[in-house]
């Protein structure tokens, strides 16, 4: 609990004469019992890749990028699986068209990057590439970074690397 020196002359009177300095404990207020309490949950964004073969994509990014499985679900020849490097989380699915979620291959090319930032970036690039990921471009430094590009075999291209010290 926090204490507090209030001034208790001057709460009660407008011109005081002169100060205590008792202390006064501030408790929080009480909730209203009919008020439903929630549960604090942070604001994140997610990415949510569309993909064929969603079965074979998690055992990629599980080899690629030490990925573990949070949650999945099979649904026949579909797959839904959200996955977690370190804490930083990402969904995954097969691309369903008639949901509008279409995969790179479906589209010919892509309409996001990801930005994978790590300690080692050329440690975990050379990890995806031995886990059959495509080189776009190599780690090295540039714009105050340490980056490098890869494909993976899914169409998505992930950005891997670290801001420079």
């Amino acid at each position: 609990m926090q204490w507090l020196n209030i001034d208790i002359e001057a709460l009660n009177n407008p011109m005081p004469t002169k100060k205590s300095n008792k202390k006064v404990a501030l408790k929080p207020a009480k909730k209203s019992s009919t008020a439903k309490s929630k549960p604090k949950l942070p604001t994140t964004i997610a990415p949510w890749l569309c993909l064929r073969g969603g079965a074979r994509a998690v055992d990629f990014y599980k080899k690629a990028f030490g990925a573990v499985e949070v949650f999945r679900l099979d649904a026949g020849d579909s797959v839904v699986a959200k996955l977690s490097v370190d804490g930083a989380e990402f969904w995954l699915s097969d691309e369903s068209p008639e949901h509008h979620n279409h995969s790179p291959e479906t589209l010919g090319g892509i309409t996001t990057r990801i930005i994978f930032t790590v300690a080692d970036p050329d440690a975990v690039f050379a990890r995806a590439i031995a886990a059959g990921a495509k080189e776009i471009f190599p780690v090295g430094d540039e714009h105050g970074w340490r980056i490098g590009r890869v494909v993976d075999p899914f169409g998505h291209h992930w950005e891997i690397g670290r801001p420079l010290e």
